[in-house]
């Protein structure tokens, strides 16, 4: 069950990252064609974005880590079928 869980972690956050990327990159685009002159500094605001992207996958890798190797919900789940 926690395979599963991880699996669902990891690949909402690559999916979340993935758009949150592909809508990014295309509203740079979109604004560095109607003001050229503003490019650089939209620019540095997308990297910003780009790297609180990347932060909220790498907190979901963090947790499936965790639930990986240090699952605290396991004990109780063999408790209550009890074993």
């Amino acid at each position: 069950m926690t395979v599963i869980a991880v699996a669902i972690i990891l690949g909402m956050a690559a999916l979340g990252t993935a758009i949150g990327f592909a809508l990014l990159g295309g509203r740079l685009l979109e604004a560095s064609a109607r003001q050229p002159e503003l490019a650089p500094m939209l620019q540095g605001k997308m990297f910003l974005i780009a790297g609180l992207l990347d932060a909220i996958s790498m907190i979901a890798v963090g947790m499936a880590l965790f639930f990986t190797f240090a699952n605290p919900f396991v004990p109780a789940a063999l408790k209550a079928i009890g074993g």
